[in-house]
């Protein structure tokens, strides 16, 4: 399409330019996914996100409160590949991703699961939204260490919460992020009970 090629183009000049240096997928899966963005400590991961996803010419998808999409912001938000959510009605947010998933081949969401200042570990709903449409979850990250950023290797969540988060958390261990001062730990609250709840088919409410 002639906007993913403007789009690439984009990107490569903004590879040229940025301090950041560009470590592509080694060998990108096909077909839906979600795609975890972390450390999220500022926002110029948005802008980081948009470099890697254009480059590699993907249509990604983000979640984002619904407070952002009014108004004229509205349609640049959803042109760039924004989902306006109500956190509020977390099972409704998980339903609806899981709907859009599967519609198409393409569909790549991207999700931060860390609050940005929160300092308070993980949201838990990118778990519940990969389990609940099958989807493989690709481990993008930031480094300030070494100034390189891209996307990682590509897991199938086994539903063990725990031994998925483990794995996550040895990727991550030497990720700094953008602020490396706001980089909270891999975590979720309460992995084991988090693994009886998707065993049991109950919602978390409010972790989206």
């Amino acid at each position: 399409m002639i906007l993913e090629s403007i789009r690439a183009g984009l990107a490569r000049a903004f590879w040229w330019l940025s301090p950041w240096r560009l470590v592509p997928e080694s060998d990108p899966p096909a077909g839906p996914r979600l795609l975890i963005g972390a450390p999220h400590t500022s926002n110029v991961d948005f802008v980081l996100m948009l470099g890697i996803a254009w480059s590699a010419r993907m249509r990604i998808h983000w979640l984002g409160k619904r407070e952002l999409f009014r108004g004229i912001a509205g349609p640049i938000m959803r042109g760039l590949g924004g989902i306006p959510v109500d956190r509020a009605n977390a099972s409704g947010v998980v339903d609806a991703v899981v709907a859009r998933a599967r519609t198409t081949d393409r569909f790549i969401l991207v999700v931060t699961p860390e609050g940005t200042r929160s300092g308070s570990g993980w949201r838990s709903g990118f778990y519940r939204i990969a389990r609940a449409a099958e989807l493989p979850v690709t481990l993008g990250f930031v480094d300030r260490t070494t100034r390189t950023t891209g996307l990682g290797p590509t897991l199938a969540l086994t539903g063990d919460v725990v031994a998925d988060m483990d794995v996550i958390r040895a990727f991550y261990a030497d990720k700094a992020g953008v602020r490396p001062e706001r980089r909270t730990e891999p975590r979720l609250q309460d992995e084991a009970g988090l693994t009886a709840l998707l065993a049991g088919d109950s919602a978390e409410p409010g972790a989206v």
